[in-house]
């Protein structure tokens, strides 16, 4: 491992003396997430400045090349022949079994392991640049991807280039190809892609890998490696067919991550879900901080661009943060990273003082997370979300409000058939002024017809639009949100699905 600087803030440490008030006030803030806000301008602004601009884009084209594109498309022709991300079967015996012939790539960095139901990729993401702050050098995995599947293998806080995909998945395809006449089943997409990953990061090497689950947690693919954090981030229902029908059901699947002595950085949950994962970290001797508890977020304002925060860590207070992305979800998806990253370098246990708090503001400000509440264009504005459940269309639903103030709101939305489109209807009928109902490309996609029968049922005959092709969706969206001189004020929300999102990201000209 290379020399860091500390990590450490060399200011005052955290006066204990205050610990009571703010204690107040986190459990305040934790039981009401709706405060008043005030909108902040001249501040925000500031702040971005003094902290540097956002990261880039880092959601991969096509290769110009086009030999190294037609190889790239070779690799995922064959990753396609295998089982898909809906089809697995419960076990990591196969995982387990490729990681012995590659000789344990996956053990030879530290780990930070994030489950949940949603806040998953954004909390990595922002974790990822925490980590790279401090001079780090990291690998993160996380799933699905929104335009390339490169995306969801990245070292140095960017997607591996496509020529290095290639290069990885060749490296290993010949003990895939041992390991699948072993066993029962071939090792399925995802499957091969969590061996690329967990190859790639020790060939680079990594100084820590941050990786995102796929599905639960104690049969998901990526539960080979010994996280020394445990994240989770909020459970919701969703995947009820696999996981189960409750939030405590579903805890007992991804509390599988938690493994002996480590740290557990549980985001706010449902009380159920709260017992089942403090009853795994028991048994397992795992430390829990808590949201609301022994972390948190002490206060947030709307900002321009985003929302400024005082983040109550581990450690102590770290205020004026700036948070390029909206909505009070990814505030508290930043105090879970935060949190998580504190436990990484021992704080809490080994070291009581704060991190390095301008270190900590620099990598927040540079935070991206693609396909969230991402703004794509503007005049009119279309804004782009990966809800995909109801949970996350509550979530998306309350940012928008708070953060854009559109006149008129038009919904682009396409899901897949698995989901709970009703609840997730239900979600934006308050803020959508009508809805066009699309389909992606998706083999998984809900027919455009099925979908606007049931959003009829919700919004009522005279808002639904259908338009099966996602580009003319696109095209009468827009042109309804122009409509009644509302030009300025209006906004566009496409919706539903990762794979939507991800489409209509290339429809208007991103990536």
């Amino acid at each position: 491992m290379s020399e860091h600087p500390d990590p450490f803030d060399e200011s005052d440490p955290y006066d204990a003396s205050d610990e009571s008030d703010t204690f107040d006030k986190i459990v305040d803030a934790e039981t009401d997430r709706d405060p008043d806000l005030a909108v902040i301008e001249a501040g925000s602004r500031t702040l971005r400045t003094q902290a540097g601009t956002p990261q880039a884009d880092h959601v991969p084209a096509r290769p110009a090349d086009p030999e190294v594109d037609k190889a790239l498309r070779e690799v995922e022709a064959d990753l396609a022949t295998r089982w898909g991300e809906t089809k697995l079967e419960p076990s990591v015996a196969r995982i387990e079994a490729l990681m012995d012939v590659l000789g344990e790539p996956q053990r030879a960095y530290p780990s930070i392991h994030i489950t949940g139901t949603n806040g998953k990729t954004s909390t990595a993401r922002m974790i990822e640049a925490l980590l790279s702050a401090f001079d780090l050098r990291t690998g993160r995995y996380t799933s699905p991807h929104v335009q390339s599947v490169t995306e969801r293998i990245s070292l140095d806080g960017a997607p591996i280039g496509a020529e290095r995909f290639i290069e990885t998945y060749r490296d290993i395809k010949p003990y895939v190809e041992m390991v699948d006449a072993s066993q029962d089943y071939r090792l399925s997409f995802f499957e091969v892609l969590t061996g690329m990953a967990y190859a790639a990061f020790a060939d680079a090497p990594v100084d820590v890998a941050v990786v995102e689950v796929g599905m639960g947690g104690s049969w998901d693919a990526t539960n080979v490696i010994d996280g020394s954090v445990a994240v989770v981030t909020p459970i919701d229902l969703d995947h009820t067919d696999r996981l189960g029908s409750t939030p405590a059901e579903i805890a007992v699947e991804k509390a599988g991550i938690i493994k002996q002595g480590a740290t557990v950085v549980l985001a706010q949950q449902p009380v159920d879900a709260a017992q089942v994962m403090l009853k795994k970290a028991v048994e397992l001797d795992a430390t829990v901080a808590r949201e609301g508890m022994e972390f948190g977020v002490a206060s947030r304002e709307v900002a321009v661009g985003g929302q400024l925060l005082t983040l109550r860590g581990l450690g102590g207070e770290y205020d004026q943060i700036f948070l390029p992305l909206y909505g009070a979800h990814q505030a508290h998806n930043a105090a879970v990273a935060l949190a998580a990253v504190e436990a990484f370098f021992g704080v809490g246990a080994a070291e009581s003082r704060t991190l390095d708090v301008d270190t900590i503001r620099t990598a927040f400000a540079a935070v991206s997370s693609p396909g969230r509440l991402e703004v794509v264009r503007r005049s009119p504005t279309v804004v782009l979300d990966a809800a995909h459940n109801p949970a996350g269309a509550r979530a998306a639903a309350a940012a928008v409000t708070e953060s854009f103030g559109f006149s008129r709101l038009i919904g682009v939305v396409g899901a897949s058939g698995d989901k709970d489109v009703r609840g997730f209807l239900e979600a934006f009928e308050p803020i959508f002024a009508e809805i066009v109902v699309t389909q992606n490309s998706s083999h998984r996609a809900m027919d455009a017809d099925e979908l606007a029968a049931v959003a009829v049922e919700v919004f009522g005959d005279e808002r639904v639009v259908v338009e099966p092709r996602l580009d003319d969706a696109l095209e009468a969206a827009i042109t309804l949100a122009e409509e009644e001189s509302e030009f300025a004020g209006a906004g566009v929300l496409v919706t539903g699905s990762v794979i939507t999102v991800g489409e209509a990201r290339l429809l208007l000209g991103k990536g």
